[in-house]
């Protein structure tokens, strides 16, 4: 009989390695074309010779794309294959970079951001598949490693957009191609590194589920997108909020009557998967408040407004919003150990502590430079310390076959809260100009607005504290054992637990073999 090669469980290490920036790399890049095209939305207008209105409609498009097919390839991708549904996806999100590259028109332009937003979906099949592959004592880390990407690539993009369209005669495309160029690296380590998917339910793909959640998802964040330019009582406003309402019920009713459905109402409803997607749309606040707020903050004028920095794009996004995306980076192992050892609950009040002390730091001081980074620094490690925290709650509290659907959800609810951040910023600056601005000056927004902005991100961050108080303190795992299926509970006390059940075992088959 042939004996275990030693070097087996060494090889198996780096499979787990591999696989984790694999899908680190995946998740950075979704994360990038969520936020790549802020910066450069005016040079998008004047090179496209449309309106501010119609121009904003290139980071709608995404997030709108992003509600309609996470769910639906996030269920399909346990029901069918985890690793085929991430190359599909990112294959779509490769066209979609070169659609937008080469578009010479903005409805062209809007597609290609369309087929951007549909890899939205990587970020929760990428969860399923490390559930699958990596070891229960390493998981904490891996998710927390993969989750922080999302706030380091949100931020990167930011940078990496500002220094490609620096100087006289930029041209916006450059972006773009950087976002095909980093789309294809990704396609081909998920080709190459990710092994094949081992689970699979099978099953039917609930269509009419799909479609009832999509239009609830769209007629919610569209307005939230798009209420600045509506006007937030307008007919069209409130009306698509009433819609939102109609079908969100409609939608409930579908999936309470099929046989299979998209999403499970025993799982969406249960407490902690529940508090875990309040929690995404808080911090997904949290990190666009932070993002637009201090990016406006920073290339104010100071000669005509009183405060400010002066910054160009360029400076706002190195100086001033890079050092927090480092630092999520940076943070994302130390929140993968806080779950591990302390659990989820833990790392989220950490997440809340830290990201409301960065907003209160910005609401006393915004006046200095030092002050404006170092909050950034702070909100940064938060937004880290949430987005791993979401995941391990989620994971320990489904069977495997609806950790997709489960996780596509959370994402779901953290761009929502991104959208909601972006609407309010946007309101609350629009709302609040400076007054006396010399003759052909456009409106520049008051400082107040500033620190309203951000003294409501403190108020978020000190929401996610009550969830995490609250709303998590008993019931995980209710629904996987409803399901007959074993929730990956609290990592930690679940690879304990594993290692004396496996000793045991061993222990029962030599007293057998005696």
């Amino acid at each position: 009989m042939s004996t275990p090669s030693p070097a087996t469980p060494a090889a198996g290490h780096r499979n787990e390695t591999v696989i984790v920036f694999a899908l680190s790399l995946a998740a950075m890049v979704v994360s990038m074309m969520q936020t790549l095209p802020v910066p450069i939305l005016g040079l998008i207008r004047q090179d496209l010779g449309t309106t501010t209105a119609n121009v904003s409609w290139v980071t709608t498009a995404t997030l709108l794309s992003a509600a309609v097919f996470t769910p639906l390839l996030g269920r399909f991708g346990d029901q069918h294959g985890k690793k085929p549904t991430l190359v599909a996806v990112l294959g779509v999100m490769v066209a979609g970079s070169v659609i937008a590259a080469l578009a010479s028109s903005l409805p062209l332009l809007i597609l290609g951001r369309v087929l951007q937003g549909a890899a939205t979906a990587i970020f929760p099949l990428a969860l399923s598949v490390l559930r699958e592959e990596v070891r229960p004592q390493k998981l904490p880390g891996a998710m927390a490693l993969v989750s922080g990407t999302l706030a380091f690539g949100s931020g990167l993009a930011l940078v990496a957009t500002g220094l490609l369209t620096s100087g006289d005669g930029a041209d916006y495309r450059n972006a773009f191609w950087m976002a095909t160029g980093f789309a294809v690296l990704a396609l081909l380590a998920v080709v190459f590194l990710v092994p094949a998917t081992r689970h699979k339910t099978g099953g039917r793909t609930d269509f009419l589920g799909a479609l009832t959640l999509g239009i609830a998802l769209l007629l919610l964040l569209l307005p939230i997108s798009q209420g600045h330019e509506w006007g937030w009582g307008s007919a069209r406003t409130l009306g698509s909020f009433a819609g939102a309402a109609v079908m969100a019920a409609v939608w409930v009713l579908v999936e309470r009557k099929v046989r299979e459905p998209l999403v499970d109402m025993k799982m969406f409803v249960h407490r902690p998967v529940l508090m875990a997607n309040l929690a995404g749309v808080l911090v997904g606040f949290g990190m666009f408040a932070n993002f637009l707020g201090v990016s406006y903050l920073v290339q104010m004028p100071e000669a005509l407004t009183g405060y400010g920095f002066d910054a160009s794009i360029l400076r706002a996004s190195v100086q001033f919003l890079l050092p927090g995306a480092i630092v999520s980076l940076l943070a994302s192992p130390v929140g993968g150990q806080i779950v591990r050892h302390r659990g989820p609950r833990t790392a989220l009040a950490l997440a809340a502590a830290l990201g409301a002390a960065g907003f209160a730091w910005l609401v006393l001081d915004h006046e200095h430079t030092l002050s404006v980074i170092g909050a950034g620094l702070v909100v940064g490690a938060a937004v880290s310390f949430g987005y791993a925290a979401m995941p391990a709650v989620i994971m320990s509290s489904v069977p495997h076959h609806q950790s997709g659907i489960a996780n596509g959800i959370n994402s779901i609810s953290r761009s929502t809260g991104s959208a909601i951040g972006s609407a309010v910023v946007t309101t609350i600056l629009a709302s609040k100009t400076v007054e006396h601005l010399p003759a052909g000056v456009p409106p520049l927004p008051a400082e107040s607005g500033f620190t309203l902005t951000f003294g409501i991100g403190a108020v978020a961050f000190a929401l996610v504290a009550v969830i995490s108080w609250i709303g998590l303190r008993s019931g995980q795992g209710t629904v996987a054992a409803a399901a007959g299926q074993p929730a990956a509970a609290e990592p930690a006390a679940v690879s304990e637990k594993a290692g004396k059940a496996g000793k045991a075992g061993k222990a029962e088959k030599a007293a057998a073999t005696r």
